[in-house]
């Protein structure tokens, strides 16, 4: 089990959408049987459920390696006070489903969340397929299966057939075969030191010549490896921009207490997400 709990803990998981979509993909892989679902329709409500303490955890996704960052998150993670406790790496494996005795053929439409429907552009293109914004991947196959439309399929995981009863005509349709999305395990309390760690902040740097500069150099003159650093305007004040960084290492390293001392002396605000566990990369199963 990857989470900091014991087997017999229930935990009560928030996520976004119902079951199938990959959030709870993610949070059972994280979990396990260790978890009980409450879904949720925003990611909003996920972190006021988490900060409010009405659940122990939230997944929230982050940031996909094909669509990149996923923005709402991170200005959500900004509003809202919650720590980051852990992350999960999921596969994205889509597939395509239709009604019983359908065949790839017969359809015309495919509905799924847009993001879905832009990592396999290519798979449409080549069938005719016309794509239709949905709110969820599971959603879509959900909402197909509940009320049937003929030359309508949907896009999800391959296991979201069985759950509502529809066939899959085709598996792993995404133009990119490695497509992974990282997802935030959040809680309120920091978690303690693990073999290894990562760190993400954010931080908003003075308006003065070569402030991003020198608090890049906090960290390198130090060793401290940064795995990800991204800029956002700030929602308030056009044309200034505040920075999500994440780094190997804990809070409680030595390395980092004196980095981070030294980056409050050149910037304007900086705050601390989370220390956790880093994910370890699915293995990629033999064909």
């Amino acid at each position: 089990m990857s989470a900091q709990t014991s087997p017999d803990s229930q935990k009560k998981v928030a996520y976004l959408g119902i079951k199938g979509a990959y959030s709870e993909r993610a949070a059972a892989q994280y979990f396990g049987s260790a978890m009980e679902d409450v879904q949720c329709p925003s990611f909003a409500v996920i972190l006021n459920l988490v900060e409010n303490g009405d659940v122990d955890h939230g997944i929230l996704p982050i940031e996909n390696s094909l669509a990149g960052t996923v923005s709402q998150s991170y200005e959500l993670l900004t509003d809202h006070h919650v720590k980051i406790q852990g992350e999960v790496i999921l596969k994205i494996e889509h597939a395509l489903l239709a009604l019983p005795g359908t065949r790839l053929e017969d359809l015309k439409q495919v509905r799924s969340h847009p993001q879905a429907l832009a990592q396999c552009a290519a798979f449409l293109k080549a069938h005719n397929l016309e794509p239709v914004s949905w709110y969820n991947t599971a959603g879509s196959a959900k909402d197909l299966a509940a009320e049937p439309v003929s030359g309508v399929g949907a896009i999800a995981g391959a296991d979201v057939a069985e759950m509502y009863g529809l066939d899959v005509l085709a598996t792993n349709i995404q133009d990119i075969p490695e497509n992974y999305t990282r997802f935030f395990v959040l809680g309120q309390q920091e978690v303690p030191p693990a073999e290894n760690n990562k760190t993400s902040l954010i931080f908003t740097t003075k308006h003065k010549p070569g402030a991003l500069v020198a608090c890049l150099q906090c960290f390198a003159g130090r060793g401290i490896n940064l795995t990800k650093i991204e800029s956002r305007p700030l929602r308030d004040r056009p044309w200034e921009y505040i920075f999500y960084m994440d780094f190997e290492g804990h809070t409680e390293d030595t390395t980092f207490q004196a980095a981070f001392a030294d980056l409050q002396e050149h910037t304007a605000f900086v705050r601390v997400l989370g220390s956790y566990p880093a994910a370890v990369m699915p293995v990629a199963e033999e064909k």
